[in-house]
Parts: C-alpha cells; structure tokens; sequence
C-alpha cells in the first residue's frame, strides 16, 4: 500500500522547492539586470572604450546569470557532485560542441587586444559589411547602410580580412566619368576640378585630382577619374554630391556622352 501522506509531503515538498526556484529565478533576473544598469552607469565604466565596455559588460550578464542557474539548481535540491558527474561524464561530448563558441570567445578577447575595429566604425569583413553596433563575447553585430542586421562569429572575424573603412580621419572619393572622343580633355578635366573644388566638404589637402584615365575604341569614349578627399564619415555625402554636380556641370557645358558605335553583321 502507497502511503498517501508521505506522498503527499513529497508533493507539497517538491512543488515548494520549484515554487521557491521560480521565485528565485525572477528576482534573480531583476537583481540582475539592475546590477548590469549601475555598472553601466559607474564612472569607472563610463571612462572605458565603449567596444571594451560593451564587451566587460557582456562578460558580468553572463557570469551573473551563471551564479543564478547554479543558485536555482541548489534550491531544487540537486546534488552538485551529480552535476558536475554528468559534465565531466559528457565532457568530450560538450568540448566538441561548445568548439566554436570557445573559438568565438577567444575570437573576441583577441579583437579586443588587436583592435582592428571598434564599436561605431564602418567595415568590410567575412562576407558582412556595416557599422559595427555591438561586440559580444560571441558575435560581432553590423548595421547596415539600408537598416539589416548581420551578425558574424567573432572566431570567423579572427580568420577574415578586415577592411576598416572609418579608421583613418579622411577617405578617398573615387569617381569615372566619360565623355565623347572629340571632347577638349582640358576643359573636361577643369570642369572636374572646379566643382570638386567648390564643394566644402572637399579637402584642400590633398588637392583633388582629376586626369584622363583611358579609352577605347569600340565606345568612342574617353574615360576620366576624378578623386577628391573628404571626413571619412562625409564620404557617401560627398560622393554623391560631387557624382550629381559634376554631370551637372558637364551636360551645362555641352559636354557630349560617349557616342556608342553600332556594329551591323553581315
């Protein structure tokens, strides 16, 4: 015969102890989250580099939340020594599984000691290319120009090429133009000029520069390269306004397109 009351005890005893882990559970995730927001808030990180801050701050919200989980399984009444068997028992198991998230943690401690990137700049890497919005532990979030998300492994960024586009303070702007074959390549190339020079967000120096760079016959064309160097976080404004007004000023100038030669088979 089952005994009913100490069924019942084991019952109530049980439903106690997760009752108590839930509750547990949630004011752990309170405290949690408010101890991240006063770290945020302190001084002492404030005054760090906001790529390492972001990143220590990451490393706090999981060590918290680990102390949590182990607090939880304490009060549901299993044995430590038990878990610790099951891992260590699995342990081959975990290790190849967990590979690549500890190639990605030792992936982002190594962007944060070589600091190929940080945290706002533009760049060009493992298939992504965006602002960098956030370094985790694990993986490096991009924006985009046209608002997407990427987001890519820190270990792949560790093995990528990385082109840091906002690194240095100024950027090239590099622009072709063509013209017809019988155009005046000196007036063409003034034209260039002035309107790279008229533009306040060109630098002086460098001074621009603007040369015939080639041709061919088939189209009939000449071709021309304008280069103008700007803020590197100007770069896209000035590309487009010098694109915009440097066709502008060649049309307004009678400059005639390339005339394109129709070949007839016979």
């Amino acid at each position: 015969m089952f005994d009913i009351t100490a069924i019942g005890d084991v019952l109530i005893s049980a439903v106690a102890k997760i009752a108590l882990a839930l509750v547990v559970w949630i004011i752990g995730k309170m405290v949690v989250k408010k101890i991240l927001k006063l770290l945020e808030g302190a001084k002492s990180i404030q005054t760090r580099e906001e790529t390492l801050k972001r990143y220590l701050l990451n490393g706090v919200k999981w060590v918290l939340y680990a102390i949590l989980v182990i607090s939880v399984i304490g009060i549901l009444g299993i044995p430590m020594a038990s878990v610790i068997a099951v891992l260590a028992s699995a342990g081959l198991a975990v290790g190849m599984a967990m590979q690549g998230s500890l190639g990605n943690i030792a992936g982002g401690i190594m962007l944060l000691i070589f600091r190929p990137f940080k945290v706002g700049d533009y760049i060009n890497a493992a298939g992504g290319e965006g602002v960098v919005k956030e370094i985790s532990l694990f993986y490096t979030v991009l924006n985009t120009t046209d608002n997407k998300t990427v987001t890519i492994p820190n270990g792949a960024l560790m093995n990528a090429n990385v082109t840091n586009m906002t690194a240095e303070e100024l950027r090239r702007v590099d622009m072709t133009f063509g013209c017809a074959k019988g155009e005046d390549v000196a007036k063409v190339q003034q034209i260039m000029l002035d309107v790279m020079a008229a533009n306040d967000m060109v630098e002086k120096d460098p001074a621009p520069f603007a040369r015939l760079s080639g041709g061919t016959n088939e189209a009939m064309e000449f071709t021309f390269t304008a280069r103008a160097w700007c803020k590197s976080a100007d770069y896209w404004t000035v590309y487009f306004d010098l694109t915009q007004a440097i066709t502008e000023a060649l049309g307004a100038a009678g400059v005639n397109a390339p005339a394109v030669r129709v070949v007839t088979a016979k």
